[in-house]
C-alpha cells in the first residue's frame, strides 16, 4: 500500500479488551473490526514503517482505513518558493511581530516597514516585494488602503487585518486583477448591517476608547491565520477546510478566540453617473420670421365654373 500514514488529527488507541479504535479528526471514535490481525503490526503500518511484512488481513484493514479517508501519501510540506519569499510587512508591532517569526519559520523573507504609512502604490512597490500584508490594532481609516488595492494589479500578493473593539477581521488574500479588495469589504459590510451610518461614522471616528485591548494572546492567532494564507498562496497549496482564501473573511471574537468565516465577494463596477448638462434659462421666440422663412399664402382660390350633376334613370 503506497498510503499507509495516518492523516493529521486521526490518531489510532488501544483499548484494554477491547482492540482498536480510531479518534477522527471530529474527535469521534470509531471501533476497528480485525480478523485476527496483528495489531502492533497494524499500528507500526500506520506510523509509516515500511519493513513491517503486510499480509493479506493486513492489506484489507489498510484499504479500509484508505477508502475512509483516513490515509495520506505522506508528501513533505512544499518549500516556499524564492521568488514569493520577500514579504513586506506594514502596521502595529503587536501583529507584524509574531506574524515576521511564523513566515520565517515557514521559509519566507518577512521584511517590517517603519512605522510611517506608505500614501501610494509606488511607496508599496518599493523593494519589489511579492506579498505586503498590512495589520492595524485599530479599525481602517477611509481611504487608508485605497493605494494598496491596486498591489494586485502589479502581481503582488495583498493581505490584510485590523480590529474593532473586541472583533479582529482577516481579509481576504488578494492576488490578482478581479480579487476582493478592501474597499470591497466595506461596502459589503456596508451594505449587510442596518447600522450602516453608524459603522461608517465608527470607522472614519473620532471615537472615545475605554481601556485597552490586549493582543498577547490573540496576535498569536490572528498571525497564523495570516501566515497560513500566506503559505497557501506562495507554495499553491490548496484550501482543504472552509471557504476559499480569497473569498473568505474571517472574524475573530479577542474574548473566546472564536473564528467565524463569511463568504465576500467583488463589488462589480458600475457605470458612472451621467455628468448634467446646464441648459439656457429660456430661449427667446423672434416676434417677426425672417423673410426666408415666410410661407406665401394665395390671395384667391379659383372656383370651379359649374358641375354636373347626373340625372337618375328612368
Amino acid at each position: 500500500m503506497s498510503r499507509n500514514r495516518l492523516v493529521p488529527g486521526v490518531e489510532v488507541v488501544a483499548v484494554p479488551g477491547r482492540g482498536l479504535a480510531v479518534r477522527t479528526a471530529e474527535g469521534e471514535f470509531l471501533s476497528v473490526r480485525t480478523r485476527h490481525a496483528d495489531e502492533n503490526a497494524l499500528l507500526s503500518l500506520l506510523s509509516g514503517d515500511h519493513a513491517v511484512p503486510v499480509d493479506g488481513e493486513l492489506r484489507r484493514v489498510l484499504r479500509g482505513f484508505e477508502e475512509a479517508g483516513y490515509l495520506t501519501d505522506a508528501v513533505p510540506a512544499p518549500h516556499w518558493p524564492a521568488a514569493r519569499r520577500d514579504v513586506r510587512l506594514l502596521g502595529d508591532p503587536a501583529l507584524t511581530g509574531p506574524l515576521a517569526a511564523h513566515l520565517t519559520a515557514l521559509g519566507a523573507e518577512p521584511r517590517t516597514t517603519p512605522a510611517a504609512s506608505p500614501t501610494t502604490t509606488e511607496d508599496l512597490l518599493e523593494g519589489d516585494p511579492a506579498a505586503v500584508v498590512w495589520c492595524l490594532d485599530g479599525p481602517v481609516p477611509d481611504g487608508l488602503w485605497d493605494a494598496a488595492d491596486r498591489l494586485p494589479e502589479h502581481g503582488v500578493a495583498w493581505l490584510r487585518c485590523h480590529r474593532e473593539g473586541r472583533q479582529a477581521y482577516v481579509e481576504p488574500l488578494a492576488a490578482a486583477p478581479g480579487d476582493v479588495t478592501s474597499a470591497h469589504v466595506r461596502a459589503r459590510r456596508l451594505a449587510a448591517t442596518p447600522a450602516h451610518r453608524e459603522l461608517a461614522a465608527y470607522w472614519n471616528g473620532p471615537r472615545t476608547s475605554g481601556e485597552p485591548v490586549r493582543l498577547t494572546v490573540p496576535a498569536a492567532l490572528l498571525a497564523a491565520l495570516l501566515a497560513d494564507d500566506l503559505a497557501r498562496w506562495a507554495t499553491g497549496a490548496p484550501d482543504t477546510t472552509g471557504l476559499p482564501a480569497r473569498r473568505r473573511l474571517r472574524r475573530v471574537d479577542l474574548r473566546t478566540l472564536t473564528v467565524t468565516e463569511h463568504a465576500v465577494l467583488p463589488v462589480p463596477a458600475v457605470a458612472p453617473m451621467p455628468t448634467a448638462v446646464s441648459m439656457p434659462a429660456a430661449v427667446p421666440a423672434p416676434t417677426v420670421a425672417p423673410a426666408s422663412a415666410a410661407v406665401p399664402t394665395p390671395t384667391a382660390v379659383p372656383t370651379p365654373a359649374a358641375i354636373s350633376t347626373p340625372g337618375k334613370d328612368g
